[in-house]
């Protein structure tokens, strides 16, 4: 339950609509001159807040689809994380990821035009593919497999199209080497990777803080690391939250601004609630 005293002021974007739509356009642009083929372009909000917000933090790891719900406490700061995807797992000597593209409100509609979009698909395939690249840095020759390739999941009142990327690591691997080969996450960058990572320095409004990282439990002989979408970090006066989508040639700026504002509002309507 959360304590009396708890308010949250309103949201401020760090970028108004028209300013995220021009970014999708920018990325486009890059597209349209072969620097890239997809870049996922973030936005960030912040609203000041009143009382504590650990339990209200506390609350995202009951949305539905979390599979990495949680939070980290320190000083003066706190993360509260209610992601559905896996950045990096371990297990039994496999690594294994699960990147998430695509996304339609959770109706019967939804999927449907989620199964069947040619845009959707092809940016989900150039993620798979990423992946498929950074899994085989630390792979066992030839081990590289997709076990599962566009599966619709739900986060929320949203659908999501996941593939499931694994291999065999390759002998005398530490974490290090498997923290460089998957980070930054290939959804939440874009195709190249580096030349992605150029761009999105160029197009967003603020640095991505705790977002777009890594949250889970390192032990002997097993990882489990979520990535940081869906994620609301705290510092001593505010709340903090991004969320933004992949861009290729056939995106529609106003439709990305949308499904960016989709992934935000659950995250917004708990963290108001009293």
């Amino acid at each position: 339950r959360t304590p009396r005293g708890w308010r949250l002021d309103p949201w401020r974007d760090s970028w108004t609509p028209r300013q995220h739509a021009d970014a999708v356009e920018a990325a486009r642009a890059a597209i349209a001159r072969g620097d890239v083929y997809q870049v996922n372009v973030v936005g960030h909000a912040a609203a000041t807040y009143h009382g504590d917000p650990a339990p209200a933090l506390t609350r995202l790891a009951a949305l539905p689809g979390a599979r990495y719900g949680g939070t980290l406490h320190g000083d003066g700061w706190a993360i509260g994380c209610a992601s559905p995807e896996t950045l990096v797992e371990v297990t039994g000597g496999r690594v294994i990821t699960r990147p998430i593209k695509g996304t339609r409100p959770a109706t019967t509609a939804g999927r449907r035009d989620l199964l069947a979009s040619a845009k959707e698909r092809a940016e989900h395939i150039m993620i798979v593919d990423l992946e498929r690249n950074d899994l085989a840095r630390v792979a066992r020759t030839g081990s590289v497999r997709v076990d599962d390739l566009y599966a619709v999941r739900r986060w929320c009142d949203l659908w999501q199209a996941e593939s499931t990327v694994s291999a065999a690591l390759a002998d005398g691997l530490g974490l290090a080497d498997l923290l460089r080969a998957v980070c930054p996450g290939g959804s939440v960058t874009g195709a190249p990777k580096l030349a992605a990572l150029d761009r999105i320095a160029t197009l967003e409004p603020v640095g991505r803080g705790a977002s777009m990282g890594g949250l889970g439990w390192i032990a002997p002989g097993r990882i489990d690391l979520g990535l940081t979408i869906r994620t609301v970090a705290a510092d001593a006066e505010r709340l903090h939250l991004w969320a933004g989508g992949g861009i290729t040639w056939d995106s529609e700026p106003a439709a990305e601004v949308a499904e960016a504002a989709a992934k935000a509002a659950p995250l917004r309507t708990l963290l108001a609630a009293r």
